[in-house]
């Protein structure tokens, strides 16, 4: 299983301006799970910056390794947001409890790193039994969000974001980023 950081406390950047960009670093998280949430997912790509990555992966004890079921550049994200409404998917929508753990500033305050819990509900529009299962919530994801982020004096972008899944199996609706 990957190794992932752990922040400690940030002595460098004591004090408010430290706060600040804490403050900044949290606030991009959040609202990146609100725009994804509300599936506004070309603002979602405004938050991130254009040599972003992002995975979606979840460690297999059975086979020792780690199961990657997505990696994507932002350019791979933006023709997968243009194509996903030409597919058959599942519209049930998805509604993220997010919880920012640590916000590691890095020295020179131009970077961060930041560790979030993720628990995603998935509210059914249609079921196998779609006159039973509509309307009902379930349990879709739970897993961790493992976020690196750059800082200008404008904005926070981020650099990359790894999910992290705690279960191992992901079912219909999951094309769209998580």
């Amino acid at each position: 299983m990957d190794t992932h950081f752990i922040a400690t406390s940030d002595t460098s950047l004591s004090g408010a301006y430290g706060d600040l960009r804490q403050a900044a670093v949290r606030d991009t998280v959040y609202q990146a799970s609100l725009l994804l949430d509300d599936q506004r997912w070309n603002d979602w790509l405004a938050l991130c910056a254009e040599d972003f990555t992002y995975d979606i992966k979840s460690w297999s004890p059975e086979i020792n390794y780690d199961m990657t079921y997505l990696h994507a550049s932002r350019k791979d994200l933006e023709s997968l947001i243009r194509l996903l409404p030409k597919h058959n998917t599942d519209h049930s929508p998805l509604s993220r409890h997010t919880s920012v753990y640590t916000v590691e500033i890095s020295p020179d305050g131009r970077t961060a790193q930041a560790i979030s819990s993720v628990v995603i509900f998935q509210h059914m529009l249609d079921g196998t039994n779609s006159h039973i299962d509509s309307g009902e919530s379930r349990l879709f994801l739970v897993g961790k969000y493992y976020d690196q982020l750059r800082i200008d004096e404008t904005s926070v972008r981020f650099k990359s974001r790894e999910v992290r899944l705690l279960n191992r199996r992901l079912d219909k609706g999951s094309h769209w980023p998580i």
